[in-house]
């Protein structure tokens, strides 16, 4: 399997896969399709549907769950991976990591200087073996979502 730039025509395939992941998270279909209009060189589709990876530039504080941006910041501070999903049968042989590590790149390489998302309960470990460290509780996410930042350079 290998990772390839999403297309419109992945969205549904990556919002039931969303809908699947975070069933207590949900975020309509626009949240999805917005982020992929605004910033398509950092959305990826993991071989015909099994993973997504959706990311943007951004400033100030982190997004609310399911809301839609309206455009990028003018003076984007950060890569900020919206979220990340594989399917079960695509878990296990690293391409999460694989995945944050070439936006990593296109995100250093766009001039930002670090990368940051919100670990939901209970991933924040995961999260810290990819570099990533925490900096304050995020309402909204959940009990327990904290807002994770790791740099770029």
């Amino acid at each position: 399997m290998e990772w390839r730039r999403m297309t419109e025509a992945d969205l549904p395939r990556v919002v039931a896969l969303a809908a699947a992941a975070h069933p207590q998270h949900p975020e309509k279909p626009a949240v999805f399709a917005e982020r992929l209009a605004l910033a398509p060189g950092f959305c990826w589709v993991l071989g015909e549907g099994r993973g997504y990876a959706l990311a943007h530039p951004w400033a100030g504080p982190v997004p609310p769950l399911d809301s839609l941006l309206g455009a990028l910041p003018a003076a984007a501070e950060v890569l900020h991976l919206h979220d990340i999903v594989l399917a079960p049968e695509a878990r296990g042989a690293g391409e999460a990591a694989a995945m944050v590590a070439r936006l990593a790149a296109s995100g250093a390489a766009s001039g930002l200087g670090r990368m940051t998302l919100v670990a939901v309960a209970g991933k924040a470990g995961y999260w810290q073996r990819l570099g990533f460290t925490p900096l304050a509780e995020v309402a909204g996410y959940g009990a327990g979502a904290s807002l994770m930042a790791r740099p770029l350079r």
